[in-house]
């Protein structure tokens, strides 16, 4: 029987949070893609993203002031909407605080403060396409799978 999670606080991230959320996306790589990122080009991309809100905003969520998730949001411009949709990537939950509420807290706030600008006409995210658990998850809180599917050409990654 899991022990009741204390309140789960959400904030954007600072400065001093980078060193974790590159852990936690190093984690979610490896998870995920059975990927090793190279650090000091991860560390830089997280940093480039806390000095730039231009670049997109973390959240983290807190119990008892240790972070226990992550995602980050990112814009992308719809002129079909005349808005932006709002990405939501690198989401990570350490697997002793999964099925607790974490990933739920963030959804929600991320979710709120979306709602509450005119310039966002929704929200969207991407998963490897066989993690069926977070398929599950994302389903379970009313996130709808779309017909789009994702192609890319990726300059930074050896062939």
């Amino acid at each position: 029987m899991r022990t009741p999670v204390r309140s789960i606080q959400i904030r954007a991230a600072r400065a001093e949070d980078a060193a974790t959320i590159a852990d936690f996306n190093s984690l979610l790589a490896q998870e995920t893609e059975a990927r090793l990122l190279e650090p000091e080009q991860l560390r830089r991309g997280v940093e480039g993203v806390l000095a730039d809100p231009a670049r997109g905003t973390y959240c983290v969520a807190e119990i008892d002031g240790q972070i226990v998730g992550q995602l980050l949001i990112t814009s992308e411009w719809s002129d079909w909407r005349n808005g932006f949709f709002w990405w939501i990537q690198s989401v990570y939950v350490p697997q002793c605080w999964r099925g607790q509420g974490v990933f739920q807290s963030l959804y929600s706030h991320v979710r709120r403060l979306a709602s509450e600008r005119a310039e966002v006409c929704g929200l969207r995210l991407y998963l490897e396409a066989g993690n069926v658990r977070a398929k599950q998850t994302y389903e379970r809180i009313g996130l709808a799978r779309t017909h789009y599917e994702v192609y890319e050409v990726d300059f930074r990654r050896p062939a």
